[in-house]
């Protein structure tokens, strides 16, 4: 299976209900007050200005402005035959506004280390993701059929992790693992007691990997998570899913079990789809246990209370279907899913600007990535990007990547 086509079955799920604040700048103000005095003389009256005041400067420095990194998964790079093939990849992106890339790498046992085609295609993506001003990222995981559970089975998995960081420098984020909180990508998800098995396991792989990637790479940031924004919490269910409000609590449970006190990682990722692609990203759901970009103080809070301090925030996928017009059907393939709820481009363009803003405006949210910089061309799969199959651009594209560019530059004007 190829790996857009893994991340189709991944956003599928999550489509159909299965993913900084600008800082007010302190400044000195200078205050000049005109007195007139008037002296009374034999001769005349005289008015005269007194001096201003001595200038004070505020003993509170200005604080920076917050930024967010706005960018997609995408695999187009990694895939390309040359380096000019994927430099070209990347300037569209760039010209999308996107300022980070995330690749994937999935591990299969017993693999340690990378294969070297594996290999030499991360460092073309890598290297033209910096000639192009982009910040290369790369997420590790795996299917459901080769969930990492023995001793053995993590080693391999975290000897792999490390490898990405150790043969790839020039990739400085790596996110491990993919929605372990859903059976497509970790089995099991409960043990035979109706128990939370996939997250105790998942933090054992997540320490393992935390500490292989920093004996190689200190400087490396780890992601951890990668959560669906949705899950069913019900053993006996059709499809066994954890909800990720129940998933990073059971994760601090097993965090705090283990008696580690040194991080398992440096930030954490969120997948914040909508339920369909015409859910906007401003719905919260105070109510229930999804989670998406509106419910970024409820995430913190959980993320906070499960592993004990602050946390930055990714939000790793995220991501909007749009129609095809009859203009671009010759580029495609197939019939869309209806479950989809697709949208049109114009749509697309305002939820992705409107989730850019909410994110700019969350203060420990790093990155954003979209799903996907160019539409896959199978109409069963993803219609995401904001190109068209043909590498044509949306009409929405220009409106996105002025959005992207104000959060990079810390010009988002927030409420808080």
């Amino acid at each position: 299976m190829s790996f857009r086509v893994a991340f189709f079955c991944l956003v599928v799920f999550a489509l159909s209900g299965c993913g900084h604040s600008s800082a007010t700048r302190t400044t000195a103000t200078t205050v000049t007050r005109t007195v007139t005095t008037t002296s009374v003389t034999p001769a005349a009256t005289t008015t005269t200005q007194a001096p201003p005041p001595p200038t004070t400067t505020s003993t509170q420095p200005a604080a920076p402005a917050r930024t967010l990194l706005v960018g997609a998964v995408e695999d187009e790079a990694k895939f390309a035959p040359t380096d000019s093939a994927a430099l070209a990849d990347m300037n569209r992106a760039r010209g999308a506004g996107f300022r980070a890339i995330a690749v994937t790498a999935f591990w299969q046992p017993p693999l340690r280390e990378l294969r070297p085609i594996d290999r030499d295609a991360l460092r073309r993506a890598a290297r033209t993701a910096l000639a192009s001003g982009i910040t290369p990222v790369v997420d590790i995981g795996q299917f459901g059929g080769d969930t990492p559970l023995t001793d053995t089975a993590q080693a391999q998995f975290a000897s792999f992790a490390a490898s990405v960081a150790r043969l790839v420098p020039d990739v400085q984020h790596v996110v491990v693992g993919n929605e372990p909180n859903t059976n497509l990508f970790w089995r099991p998800q409960f043990d035979a007691s109706g128990g939370d098995a996939a997250a105790a396991s998942y933090e054992r792989l997540l320490a393992r990997s935390y500490d292989a990637i920093k004996a190689v790479a200190p400087s490396v940031e780890v992601i951890g998570g990668g959560l669906a924004a949705r899950g069913a919490d019900r053993p006996q269910g059709k499809r066994p899913t954890h909800s990720p409000t129940a998933f990073i609590s059971d994760l601090g449970a097993a965090y705090r079990a283990s008696g580690r006190t040194a991080p398992i990682m440096d930030a954490f990722s969120m997948h914040v789809y909508g339920e369909t692609s015409r859910v906007p990203p401003t719905k919260a759901h105070p109510r229930s246990t999804t989670i998406g970009i509106a419910d970024y103080d409820r995430l913190v809070t959980l993320v906070r209370d499960a592993l004990g301090r602050t946390t930055p925030i990714v939000y790793g996928e995220y991501g909007v279907n749009t129609m095809v017009p009859p203009s671009e059907r010759s580029a495609y393939t197939g019939e869309q899913v209806a479950s989809k709820q697709p949208v049109d481009a114009a749509t697309q363009a305002r939820f992705y600007a409107q989730a850019i803003r909410l994110a700019a405006c969350q203060p420990l949210v790093q990155m954003l990535l979209f799903f996907h910089v160019t539409d896959e061309p199978q109409l069963e799969h993803l219609q995401t990007g904001m190109y068209y199959a043909d590498r044509r651009p949306k009409p929405g594209l220009a409106e996105v990547a002025r959005a992207a560019d104000r959060a990079a530059a810390g010009a988002v004007t927030c409420s808080r």
